[in-house]
């Protein structure tokens, strides 16, 4: 919480279930049960939300317009529910927000270079309602394993959904290649800690 200028209780959370529900986040509220979502949007001046993750994707987004500040949880389930194209949502339908003002910053997780998974992964992507030609992007086959590029998949949906692709900065660190640095639950299973990333709205004039 000092760390972005807020009061520690003054940090809006949520309970995450890899889904894609979004939490708006009203500072008078903040002491009621944390809810079940995996992203958290404010407005409130010095109200910060957050999202843990240790190999899942964490996406900020701020809007320099309105002060409107976003943090999104992605693994797998959250990117092919699109949650950061329901966050993007939010942001608009509650403050009006434009999609190209938007700043996005994804930060470490795990990498393409490392997340190798199951063919059942790319039949939810497309059993989700995703092109095949962004599919084809987000999946390749290395050699003898399939892996998925979540930086490139959270990319290409918050462009779908307004982002201007010059806001979008990818922060490109895996997390399991760079253990000594980050939290891994691929590499360190249950002794894995977890990240935070948070924002906070800032002040208005």
């Amino acid at each position: 919480a000092a760390s972005v200028g807020c009061a520690v209780p003054r940090i809006g959370r949520v309970r995450q279930v890899h889904g894609a529900v979004v939490r708006v986040v009203r500072s008078g509220e903040l002491d009621q049960a944390v809810p079940d979502a995996d992203a958290a949007v404010t407005r409130d001046p010095g109200t910060a939300v957050a999202v843990v993750a240790a190999d899942c994707v964490p996406v900020l987004l701020a809007d320099p317009v309105t002060g409107a500040v976003a943090a999104v949880h992605a693994g797998w389930r959250g990117t092919a529910a699109n949650i950061v194209g329901a966050t993007v949502e939010t942001l608009t339908r509650e403050w009006g927000v434009a999609p190209a003002s938007l700043v996005a910053a994804i930060g470490p997780s795990i990498g393409p270079c490392c997340y190798a998974v199951g063919p059942e992964l790319r039949a939810a992507f497309a059993q989700a309602g995703h092109a095949a030609a962004l599919t084809a992007r987000w999946f390749r086959d290395d050699d003898t394993r399939l892996v998925l590029d979540l930086w490139t998949a959270n990319r290409d949906l918050l462009q779908q959904s307004g982002v201007a692709a010059e806001h979008i900065h990818v922060a490109a660190l895996c997390t399991q290649t760079h253990r000594e640095v980050f939290e891994s639950f691929r590499a360190d299973g249950e002794q894995a800690g977890r990240m935070a990333a948070l924002i906070v709205a800032p002040a208005r004039a």
